[in-house]
């Protein structure tokens, strides 16, 4: 028994004892990198907060010089002696914390916007403010006490470029110009705050971004501006208060941020000690690489926060390796064999094998009747399974069956719901046609029969007018013609067809004459290319019908003033010779989702105005010739129907 527990110790505690110490490892490693991860996150988070800061500065500065330079009262000191705008700009300064104001007429400052982009700028109308290196000179120039300022002494530091300076001189400035265009005084309005010793500046900063004491407490977290490599704003110390003024940057975080422009997120030596830091290139307004940004805390008491968890990682590695032993024997004995193949066989089941068993097991305690039972349990799956599996192939069997039945109804439904709406259309256009044909033929009758007492009663004295009653007479045959077709449309099969050889250029250039009124009182200019073309055969009446129906339509579609233009000519079509009409209008076309109902009975884009029957006649008799009509919206405005129709076959044209 003894040598039993032994081996199960044994077996136990070997991966325990050889992986514990790698995972240990690989866990502390993968903790170590993660740890230094999230501080490298802070420190990008920090950075971050610096420069927002650091351009809140520059927009507010740009913000509040605008509103000096669009005051009233700065527009009146342009006018006042020059002590009261002495005193003025100095107000002005000491409120807005600025280094230097001063106003530059139009002239001045365009000599200067040559120098400097921001007051060029300025000049054209737009305000901005940018980060500038002025030269010890120019500020001089602004102020004495800004130059002496402005110079810091070059300190030797290990691991930086080397160096010849001994100081610089050079000022880091805030620069910001806003235009200025009153009554009587253009210019630019400049002003700027030194950065160099602006201790103000660069502790605002560091308060910002180090707010908890986790990074910022007991001068864990700095910030520094530099110019070039050099520190001219900074909390970092170099001794107990003396701060780093002058200290450089290593050449390693120069190299990366100044010559190559990225921007730095590692550990730092800073003076004289590691720092978590972050640096960012700052860029003036010529778009150059002048200084850097930075901000970062002490690497010290983070490094001993993690040795401190490695120590107690490997404290409870010990602690939990020797409690092991004596747990695993006392719950080890009976387990493992049983549960493994429980273990196994519920693996398998679920990859779907619903086929595996335990089998007999040697234990005759609760785990062998656990898995005697989970066997009974595994059985009855098995067997509901294959039931489910039926029953689902005879469900989806008659899913199929009725989805089938379903769509063969709901077709046959579709279809005859679109055959009655057909015929209630097709019946109502019969009860229409027969009262319209009634009522037309009745006043018919009586002008053709005023139209002859005319020529009885004037006799010769007709004949000025002869051409005018004859045309009378035509159209008034035309009607009955149209009558006739519109009855022949409801009823086609009451009548027979009464076709023809028909020469189109001629019979449009008719029905251009029969709505010369419409054209001619719409004010609309009429453009057509009618080419000889063959003959075709068709009932000239009904092609009549046709294009004056096309050329009404186009009329009332441009309502007013428009271009009419109509084209002939032969026209090939699935290898058949034709002939093709092109009736086109500069209308607003039709809406592209109501091109396929135009042609339907009743469909009409003006209700009220029509009956909507129209379209659909001339597409019945179109047809009925063997032709096809369509219609598209042309690219540049209106719609264009199209008549095709076949071209009179050789052996049937006349001689």
């Amino acid at each position: 028994m003894t040598s039993v527990r032994l081996r199960l110790l044994i077996l136990a505690l070997t991966p325990l004892i050889v992986l514990m110490p790698l995972l240990l490892v690989l866990g502390m490693s993968r903790w170590t990198a993660d740890y230094d991860e999230v501080l490298i996150a802070n420190v990008e988070s920090e950075l971050r907060i610096a420069n927002q800061y650091l351009a809140r500065l520059l927009a507010q500065t740009g913000n509040e010089l605008d509103a000096v330079a669009g005051s009233v009262e700065f527009a009146q000191q342009l006018d006042s002696p020059a002590a009261e705008q002495a005193a003025f700009f100095a107000e002005i300064q000491d409120r807005l914390g600025l280094d230097f104001l001063q106003f530059l007429p139009i002239g001045v400052a365009v000599e200067d916007g040559e120098d400097w982009p921001v007051i060029a700028r300025a000049a054209r109308g737009q305000s901005g403010a940018e980060i500038d290196v002025f030269s010890n000179a120019r500020l001089a120039r602004l102020n004495d006490a800004l130059a002496v300022r402005a110079q810091v002494p070059v300190i030797d530091t290990p691991a930086a470029v080397p160096t010849d300076r001994k100081i610089e001189d050079r000022g880091m400035v805030v620069h910001a110009a806003s235009p200025v265009d009153l009554d009587g005084a253009q210019g630019v309005l400049v002003g700027g705050m030194l950065l160099n010793r602006n201790l103000n500046f660069i502790d605002t900063i560091n308060d910002l971004v180090y707010l908890n004491a986790v990074t910022g407490g007991d001068r864990q977290g700095t910030a520094t501006l530099f110019l070039d490599d050099l520190r001219i704003s900074t909390n970092v110390r170099l001794f107990e208060d003396v701060r780093a003024l002058g200290t450089r940057v290593s050449a390693e975080v120069r190299e990366a941020v100044l010559i190559d422009g990225r921007t730095w997120l590692d550990r730092a030596f800073v003076v004289n000690d590691w720092y978590i830091s972050g640096y960012q290139p700052i860029t003036d307004s010529f778009g150059e690489r002048v200084g850097m940004l930075y901000v970062g805390f002490l690497e010290a008491p983070f490094a001993q926060a993690k040795q401190e968890a490695f120590w107690w990682m490997l404290a409870a590695f010990f602690a939990v390796l020797a409690l092991s032993a004596p747990v695993f024997l006392w719950l080890a004995r009976g387990i493992f064999s049983p549960l493994e193949r429980m273990t196994k066989v519920m693996h398998r089941v679920g990859k779907g094998e619903l086929s595996a068993r335990i089998g007999a097991v040697p234990a005759r305690d609760e785990i062998g009747a656990v898995a005697h039972h989970l066997d009974w349990l595994l059985e009855q799956v098995q067997e509901r399974d294959r039931q489910l599996r039926s029953w689902n192939d005879a469900l989806n069997q008659r899913v199929d069956q009725r989805t089938a039945e379903l769509r063969e109804a709901n077709e046959k439904l579709e279809q005859t719901f679109r055959q009655l709406v057909m015929s209630e259309k097709l019946a109502s256009i019969g009860e229409i046609t027969a009262g319209v044909a009634h009522e037309i033929n009745n006043p018919v009758a009586v002008i053709m029969g005023n139209v002859d007492v005319i020529r009885e009663t004037l006799g010769p004295d007709a004949e000025p007018v002869a051409t005018e009653l004859g045309l009378i007479d035509r159209q008034l045959s035309r009607i009955e013609v149209i009558v006739g077709k519109l009855l022949k449309f409801a009823a086609p099969s009451e009548f027979s067809d009464c076709e023809h050889n028909i020469a189109l250029r001629p019979l449009v250039q008719d029905c251009l004459v029969l709505v010369d009124h419409l054209i001619s009182r719409g004010g609309i200019e009429v453009h057509y290319d009618l080419d000889e073309v063959p003959p075709v055969r068709a009932d000239s009446g009904e092609i009549q019908q046709v294009v004056v129906n096309l050329v009404v339509n186009a009329v009332q579609a441009m309502q007013g003033a428009g271009r009419l233009a109509l084209y002939l000519s032969p026209e090939d079509r699935d290898g058949m010779a034709g002939v093709a009409l092109s009736v086109q209008d500069s209308g607003p076309g039709v809406p592209e989702a109501l091109l396929r109902s135009l042609f339907d009975p009743f469909f009409t884009t003006k209700p009220g105005e029509g009956t909507g029957l129209g379209l659909s006649i001339s597409q019945t008799l179109i047809q009925r010739a063997g032709g096809i009509i369509t219609v598209r919206n042309r690219a540049e405005g209106g719609a264009a129907f199209t008549v095709w129709l076949p071209q009179t076959p050789e052996d049937a044209a006349p001689p």
